[in-house]
């Protein structure tokens, strides 16, 4: 005896109703991948009833699949064309990387661990960040072409925000945009600091 799955659709209409559009979230583009990519199927079988909370699903060894209000935030704001080479560095899942790719000329991800490790040189038009970053690598920007733009969450003063930054005469910076629920990936922590304890 086979067992059918339930269809999901329509939890991926509650989310988009109740999630994204009561947040601001109402661009057509990004509700249309919202709709069209089931979070289930990024999950294992066990945490697959989890998909469509309203918060981050763990998935232990440092994997995730963050808020559906993360993912509408961040496309939002990272807004890819046709023509836009995307690095997508990954929260463990490959949920982001298939949210961007029909928007994109191409989509390269990569784990964050490779992220953290990675020696670029201007390849990319647009870098996101499927979660919350400490610092920003020097390898990671140099992967960002002049002018190229980054998306991501940032840990500032222990709270995790929506970022977004440009790179303008090689350098990047990254400004804060709204307080958002993001997962934290340690691959990006920065170095400990002495304190008095």
């Amino acid at each position: 005896m086979t067992q059918t799955l339930p269809d999901t659709r329509t939890a991926r209409r509650a989310m988009i109703d109740s999630q994204l559009r009561t947040s601001g979230v109402n661009e057509e583009y990004v509700l249309a991948r919202m709709l069209a990519v089931p979070r289930e199927d990024f999950l294992p079988a066990e945490k697959a009833a989890q998909a469509y909370i309203d918060r981050a699903v763990s998935l232990g060894e440092g994997g995730h699949l963050a808020s559906p209000l993360f993912y509408g935030k961040l496309l939002l704001e990272a807004a890819p064309a046709p023509e836009t080479r995307v690095l997508v560095v990954s929260g463990g899942t490959g949920y982001l990387a298939a949210l961007i790719a029909p928007l994109a000329g191409s989509v390269t991800e990569v784990t964050a661990a490779e992220a953290a490790a990675l020696q670029g040189a201007g390849e990319y038009d647009l870098v996101v960040v499927d979660g919350a970053i400490e610092q920003l690598p020097e390898g990671l920007a140099a992967a960002l072409a002049e002018n190229g733009r980054i998306v991501t969450g940032l840990v500032l003063r222990q709270v995790t925000r929506l970022a977004s930054g440009r790179k303008i005469a090689g350098t990047v910076s990254l400004q804060p945009l709204e307080d958002l629920g993001i997962p934290v990936l340690a691959a990006f922590a920065a170095p400990k600091r002495w304190t008095f304890a």
